[in-house]
């Protein structure tokens, strides 16, 4: 069993007796489908480590609390929860800007200071371990992500001046914030907007001013983050058509090693040891741009517009090198 896994069963044996329902070993045993040694185990724990005051009631056939007032310890954690809270301190740092840096570390401190002897773990020995090199993103002023999280909320409108890149255009806007999310080191703003009616994804990197202001709204209460992104294909979303990619036998082996969207299909094997992927999203424009990174390892077999937009694209790039003689072709080396 995992450490996750023990604090999962403390904190719902604790639930159990605070409630009055007099649980015993055999019914969560049950309940949690662990054996009734485990939850011995932690029972012991609680009374052990924790001091809580368990007894069994006779009459009930179960624990409670001889002291009700008694509480779990305002916060216990393992040492791999702190890890994951270290690492998370680490991303956030670099992907937020160091106004956040200060706070972050103090929560950390204070965390590592309430676990007392149970873990002995030290911010610093962890960073000589894990290093993280963030993309190069826009920057985003550390106020903005606040503002944006508060009015989130909060549930109150913001008004911002926005900068479309692709019209190359600034406009004020008037929006109802849903859900604040990060894609490759890039924060995006999934919100209400008045003006189109609709759910629109914003950049944060491209909102030059803002105002969260006094205004409520009603959170949309058909809008689900899960589903918002659900054919989304990396930042861009649209309405979802089924693409097919051949990859060559070079290429093919850093394709199987991941999973690129929900909707992918397994992958067919190709005799010549290449590999066809297939995906049902959205964001066409996204996958065109993702595919001709992969130069001449990669085709577009379906749909026909995204084959074409591909083509014309690698046709366009070509004719900046038109003037060059063919160079022997040297293999790219992709890392290990």
């Amino acid at each position: 069993m995992s450490q996750r896994q023990q604090l999962e069963r403390l904190l719902e044996i604790d639930r159990q007796i605070r409630a009055g329902l007099f649980p015993n070993a055999a019914r969560i045993a049950a309940q949690l489908e662990v054996s009734q040694r485990v939850v011995y185990t932690d029972k012991r724990f609680l009374v052990d480590r924790l001091g809580a005051p368990i007894a069994f009631d006779r009459e009930r056939g179960g624990w409670t609390y001889t002291d009700p007032t008694w509480a779990l310890p305002t916060l216990f954690a393992t040492e791999g929860e702190l890890l994951a809270f270290f690492l998370s301190m680490e991303v956030a740092r670099r992907y937020l800007g160091t106004a956040f840096e200060a706070p972050l570390r103090a929560a950390v401190g204070k965390l590592a200071a309430s676990l007392g002897d149970r873990v002995q773990i030290s911010p610093d020995q962890l960073r000589e371990t894990y290093t993280f090199s963030a993309p190069e993103t826009p920057a985003v002023p550390p106020e903005l992500l606040a503002d944006l999280h508060r009015a989130i909320r909060e549930q109150r409108a913001v008004q911002m001046t926005y900068y479309t890149a692709s019209r190359g255009e600034r406009g004020e806007r008037t929006v109802n914030p849903h859900h604040l999310y990060n894609i490759r080191g890039d924060w995006y703003l999934a919100a209400f907007d008045r003006r189109r009616g609709e759910m629109r994804s914003f950049h944060a990197g491209r909102i030059e001013r803002w105002q969260v202001l006094d205004e409520r709204f009603q959170r949309a209460p058909e809008f689900s983050a899960e589903a918002y992104f659900e054919s989304a294909f990396q930042n861009e979303r649209g309405a979802p058509q089924a693409v097919a990619i051949r990859f060559d036998a070079q290429q093919a082996p850093y394709i199987r090693e991941r999973r690129w969207h929900a909707s992918q299909a397994p992958l067919e094997p190709l005799p010549d040891g290449g590999v066809i992927l297939r995906l049902t999203v959205g964001g066409l424009d996204e996958v065109k741009r993702w595919v001709l990174q992969y130069g001449p390892h990669a085709e577009v077999l379906a749909p026909p517009s995204l084959r074409r937009a591909v083509a014309q694209a690698l046709r366009a790039a070509g004719q900046h090198y038109a003037d060059l003689e063919p160079l022997s072709r040297t293999p790219d080396t992709p890392a290990d």
